[in-house]
């Protein structure tokens, strides 16, 4: 009995050995096979991770693509609106001067008609103008005509028969009453340093006395001419006006000593 009690104790003891080998052995192999699923997994997980690392390069790679592309088309856009800008502006540039054009040649056409009409009508003027001096002269001529012949009359009316007996002194008339010129026109412009014409005047015949201008002045002959004095003297002779013995006095140059007793009025 002990010796088959001994005998089965070997023979645990050896199946036991043999269990737990065999435990070791299948622990050994489900070790390996965890570690090979491990290292499968991380090897489908490192692929996995590779794939999704080079779709994400895809994706950055396509995106930047497209925005190059984006890019591109803007700048091709930016491109295409300013060459129809420059367009738009050259052709509105060409249509401005081809209108400034056409505007300044009207301009120049207009200013050309003006012109013209302006030159016509300034000969127009000036034959006018022209015919009228001639009418003028012509009427001049007629009026001094007339004028000549009217004073040479009234000159001739108004000569002395006797010098002597028909002319008065401002003493023997009562002194001179009448306007007296300023010392300072009188000093530049009459005595006997300043003499002029009687026909070169204007003449009239006032209350029945020749009268004339000088300087401004109304000169009027309240004496009748010395019968000695030549005929025409009044277009002829140089005669100046004087004051002597308080009155004014119209003297002949050719005739000295004889004085016409005159007034002066504005």
């Amino acid at each position: 009995m002990k010796r088959n009690a001994v005998i089965s104790s070997a023979v645990l003891a050896v199946m036991l050995g043999l269990s737990a080998s065999v435990y070791a052995q299948q622990e050994q192999q489900n070790d390996k096979k965890d570690q090979h699923k491990q290292q499968q997994r991380a090897k489908e997980q490192s692929k996995a991770d590779r794939q999704h690392a080079r779709q994400r390069q895809n994706q950055d790679k396509n995106q930047q693509q497209a925005e190059r592309q984006q890019r591109k088309d803007r700048n091709n856009q930016q491109r295409q609106s300013a060459k129809e800008q420059r367009n738009v502006e050259r052709q509105h540039n060409q249509d401005q001067q081809q209108l400034r054009s056409q505007q300044d040649r009207y301009n120049n056409r207009q200013q050309r008609q003006t012109a013209d009409q302006q030159r016509n009508q300034d000969r127009q003027q000036q034959g006018a103008d022209r015919r009228g001096r001639f009418d003028q002269r012509q009427q001049n001529s007629q009026y001094a005509r007339d004028q000549r012949r009217n004073g040479q009359s009234a000159w001739q009316d108004f000569r002395a028969r006797s010098w002597n007996s028909d002319h008065r002194t401002w003493q023997q008339r009562g002194g001179y009453n009448g306007y007296r010129i300023p010392q300072d026109r009188y000093r530049g412009d009459f005595g006997a340093g300043h003499w002029f014409r009687i026909s070169n005047r204007s003449f009239t015949v006032y209350d029945g006395f020749p009268r004339f201008q000088y300087d401004g002045y109304w000169i009027t002959m309240l004496d009748p001419w010395p019968e000695s004095w030549s005929n025409d003297w009044y277009d002829n002779d140089d005669v100046y006006v004087g004051y002597e013995n308080d009155g004014y006095y119209l003297y002949n140059r050719r005739y000295p000593g004889m004085g016409i007793a005159i007034s002066i009025s504005r």
